[in-house]
């Protein structure tokens, strides 16, 4: 270890929890005793023990073999995954100043420290070495595929580039680590700066009750008394639009959402020029076109062209029923006597009146049925058990990164523990918005470690002694994020590094958007869809609106959708001498281009706010979430057809689709466990689209 770094971790490393093994189950993080200022020791003392054990590889005088680098390469960085794990789930789900100090600090040496591993040439000597003679090692099929994975991601990184274009991509690569990280801290930063106050309780006419004390609550927290605040949420479509009378305020809120990053201190418009210009230039690098011809090579479309290709068959269908959805929106606006044009900030509330009209229902009057901890109970974990067996068990004496967070132990079908899993489902100041799944720890027949997973998710929570309502839409992202966390649990395969969701983009949201719609199986809705107050289920009539309401406004959702995926694809086939001068110009013209430019459906992400594209990891990979929903739609209707909720289902998705990670291509894996490829039909089915 080098001298300055043994002087930042001396006389830390006893008090330190991440800098051993933690003695909890499945090394489970030790959230009791962890704090601030053990993340930078831990993480700089674990990138020099990594880099110690990489060069021990690389310059190994014995030949390459199998396992004296690949098994070994496995083995590295012990430290470094125990602290980065935990830093950067907290970064996300419980931030603060000293974090983002952090953060800020470290992304450029994180990204060199990959380089330093990926662009060391006689480490990749070795492992080309292998590459060459893969087919006369006697390797099983797994030990083959880490091999090629390894080559592959070898090759991307730049390994085969000379001195000059590797410092380059050095250079480009601690730009993009400060440039993201900037963008991340932004959108943040946002969160207060665009945070609408509202004066009057008048103004917040048709929310509910609920609602407006949430609302005063985060007022009476920022100091504003008598007062209401409203925050923006990560997408462009603000949820509490649908029950808001006052259209001024809706206006309000609306500019609030779509004007994010365009000036001000947190301006996100300047990174997003810069990222797309030095993520074209690395592309050029590294021998490809564009970044997105880059991103796509190693993924299941394989080309931008393909991605084009599956949104252009579908963007005159959809395009066909937004307008259907817009005229009838227009109708109900003159009914109720106005004379205004349809505007964006207008579509949720007239929308959900046409609902109510169309179906009969009250939004609040379904919410009372999805009381929070019966949809994770009676619902998720209900479902779970069904299909797969599991058990959750609650584990209170595990600590937490904050109070609202549950922890569980999984135990399977045959009594035996499998997992350990958290829920962090509640919004707070510190956690960026959205929902995902992650790991503290990652599967490994290696390593013999066992999964340890959160799902974390943005959902409001109620006032102190009122109970959480989800929305439906809530409800069924409970269920897709334990689809993610399923992927984790069940994995079971040799080598971490093809563990888990350790698969293409466009592949790993297959799992958990196929989990979504069991939450519309009658029996499960059965089970938890149950009145907040008395325990009664939802009543039949009231559970067919429900079901039948599925498709509805489906023209508007796939539409924003489709909008924000071409976004990022247009971004990321600039070219490396293209310039953008004007991002909403640009943001403008690429939605024209693609047909996907309406006044009234702005992208369900814009530029300036598009972490998933920018910041996050779908760069040029947005378009994998309905190109995994072709593969889950495709899927979920082939498991109706042969079984529907039951073990023999469960075990046989497990088998073929969850356990198996990245050990085998993704294209096979679909198709061991389905037996022929994907076909898109059922997703226009899916969405109501036929």
């Amino acid at each position: 270890m080098p001298v300055e770094v043994a002087e930042q971790v001396a006389g830390v490393v006893e008090s330190n929890p991440l800098m051993s093994i933690s003695p909890l189950q499945y090394q489970a993080p030790q959230f009791d005793q962890i704090k601030n200022e053990h993340f930078k020791p831990a993480l700089v003392a674990g990138m020099a023990e990594q880099l110690q054990e990489v060069d021990a590889i690389a310059n190994n005088p014995e030949p390459a073999t199998f396992d004296n680098t690949l098994v070994a390469l496995e083995k590295t960085g012990a430290l470094l995954n125990r602290a980065s794990l935990v830093f950067y789930n907290l970064a996300g789900s419980s931030s603060n100043e000293t974090i983002r100090a952090i953060q800020g600090e470290l992304a450029p040496k994180m990204a060199a420290h990959r380089d330093d591993i990926y662009l060391n040439k006689a480490l990749f000597k070795r492992v080309d070495a292998l590459y060459q003679q893969r087919e006369s090692l006697g390797l099983d099929a797994e030990s083959l595929r880490l091999l090629e994975v390894y080559h592959r991601d070898f090759v991307m990184a730049g390994a085969q580039l000379n001195d000059a274009q590797q410092q380059q991509i050095r250079d480009l690569n601690e730009q993009e680590a400060t440039l993201t990280n900037n963008f991340r801290q932004m959108l943040m930063a946002q969160r207060d700066e665009t945070a609408v106050v509202v004066d009057s309780v008048d103004e917040l006419a048709g929310l509910s009750e609920g609602q407006i004390a949430m609302l005063k609550a985060a007022a009476d927290e920022k100091g504003l008394d008598g007062k209401y605040l409203i925050y923006i949420t990560n997408t462009t479509r603000q949820p509490i639009l649908t029950n808001m009378d006052n259209r001024a305020l809706r206006d309000r809120v609306w500019q609030a959402s779509v004007n994010r990053g365009i000036a001000g201190e947190n301006a996100t418009y300047p990174l997003v020029q810069q990222l797309t210009a030095l993520r074209a230039e690395k592309a050029k690098l590294l021998g490809f076109d564009t970044w997105a011809d880059y991103r796509l090579a190693p993924a299941m479309a394989k080309t931008p062209q393909a991605v084009r290709d599956m949104f252009s068959s579908m963007v005159p269908k959809v395009a066909a029923n937004v307008e259907r959805e817009a005229e009838a929106i227009q109708q109900m606006i003159v009914a109720k006597g106005e004379t205004f044009k349809l505007q964006p900030w207008d579509w949720a509330y007239y929308a959900n009146q046409v609902r109510a009209e169309r179906f009969a229902l009250d939004e609040s009057e379904v919410k009372a049925y999805f009381e929070f901890k019966s949809v994770l109970e009676q619902g998720v974990f209900f479902t779970m058990n069904k299909l797969f067996g599991v058990t959750f068990k609650p584990r209170p004496d595990l600590p937490v990164y904050h109070e609202d967070v549950l922890a569980y132990e999984v135990f399977d079908a045959d009594g035996s523990s499998l997992a350990i899993f958290y829920g962090d489902y509640f919004a707070r100041e510190g956690k960026r918005g959205g929902a995902w799944m992650s790991a503290f720890v990652k599967q490994s027949g290696l390593l013999e470690a066992k999964p340890v997973i959160v799902n974390v998710m943005n959902i409001d929570k109620a006032a102190a002694g009122q109970p959480t309502l989800v929305s439906y839409d809530h409800a069924t992202t409970m269920f897709h994020e334990l689809g993610h966390g399923l992927h984790g649990m069940f994995s079971d395969v040799k080598y971490p590094s093809l563990s888990g969701t350790s698969v293409s983009r466009d592949f790993v949201e297959f799992p958990s958007t196929y989990q979504e719609d069991w939450a519309a199986n009658p029996e499960v809705l059965a089970n938890y869809a149950r009145h907040y107050k008395t325990g009664e289920p939802m009543p039949k009539a009231l559970l067919d609106k429900v079901l039948a309401s599925r498709s509805f406004n489906q023209g508007y959702d796939t539409m924003e959708y489709m909008a924000a995926a071409l976004l990022d694809m247009e971004w990321h086939s600039l070219a490396v001498d293209s310039k953008v001068e004007d991002v909403a110009a640009f943001e403008a013209d690429a939605l024209a281009k693609n047909g996907v430019k309406l006044d009234y459906v702005l992208p369900r992400y814009r530029s300036g706010y598009f972490s998933h594209a920018f910041p996050g990891g779908y760069s040029a990979s947005y378009y994998a979430y309905m190109w995994s929903e072709i593969l889950a739609a495709d899927a979920f209707a082939y498991t109706q057809r042969s079984g529907g909720l039951n073990r023999a289902s469960g075990d046989k998705f497990r088998k073929h689709v969850l356990s198996v990670g990245n050990s085998i291509d993704p294209m096979e894996t679909y198709k061991a466990f389905r037996g022929e490829a994907p076909k898109t039909a059922a997703l226009l089915e899916r969405r109501g689209l036929l």
